[in-house]
């Protein structure tokens, strides 16, 4: 059965994407711990980030690097915090929050609520940032 991050990338679930290139993704995370809290994710379906073949690895990197810094014209922070847990999706995933502590990166924390419009907005505003930046 496919992670629930394949079907994004096909196209059966909805997402607030951020960016792409042929091989890797970026959309916001449904249940943000900050506001611009974004997933980065091989296209292709590989459970654990250190399978990711190194071509591909250091691809995803380097797309995560990029779009951290939209991230960062768009959201005032201290920094872009980075995890990779890989627990909760079976599909190897980086995540890039804004941060200004460390308590910021803290994911036992009640997640935000935003509305579907407000995620939308922001993934344009990153996306443009994005596209301004690196296109």
């Amino acid at each position: 059965m496919p992670s629930v991050f394949t079907r994004i990338v096909r196209g059966e679930l909805p997402a607030f994407r951020v960016a792409e290139t042929d091989h890797c993704l970026a959309f916001l995370d449904i249940n943000p711990i900050q506001r611009g809290h974004t997933l980065v994710i091989p296209k292709q379906e590989i459970d654990y980030i250190f399978d990711v073949p190194d071509p591909l690895y250091t691809e995803l990197w380097q797309f995560a690097r990029r779009v951290g810094r939209a991230i960062q014209t768009v959201i005032p922070c201290n920094r872009i915090g980075i995890a990779v847990i890989g627990l909760e999706v079976p599909h190897a995933h980086i995540h890039l929050v804004p941060i200004n502590t460390m308590a910021d990166l803290d994911f036992s924390r009640p997640r935000l609520r935003m509305s579907a419009e407000e995620m939308k907005g922001l993934a344009r505003e990153i996306g443009e940032a994005y596209r301004r930046l690196f296109e």
